[in-house]
């Protein structure tokens, strides 16, 4: 069973039987009825992930730009241009910079 929320498939719910021809229209209905539960669930997991992420980027961002700030003596426009800058020179994602910034580490260099 296909498991989707609006057009896209997120994943499938698969159903085996030792025996042929196993399952019935009630069968399917039933395995229909959990699928659609279980993409509901797992959409709304994803998206709770996401959101989790989102905001522990954005505050690894927020104190790396402020240790620039109070390092540099600059303000918050010109840390973000710095973190910005070196995320592009590196090619590295602005988050992994400030994480880099906020533990000590030279932006770009992982042990």
């Amino acid at each position: 069973m296909r498991l989707f929320v609006e057009a896209d498939t997120i994943d499938a719910l698969n159903l085996y039987s030792t025996q042929p021809d196993a399952f019935d229209e009630h069968d399917m209905a039933l395995a229909a009825v959990f699928a659609a539960h279980a993409a509901v669930a797992i959409q709304s997991a994803r998206r709770e992930t996401s959101l989790e992420h989102q905001v522990e980027s954005r505050d690894v961002i927020g104190q790396a730009k402020g240790m620039l700030m109070a390092q540099s003596d600059i303000n918050e426009d010109a840390a973000f241009d710095i973190l910005r800058r070196v995320s592009q020179r590196l090619n590295i994602t602005l988050v992994e910079v400030a994480d880099d910034v906020v533990n000590r580490r030279t932006p770009g260099h992982r042990s």
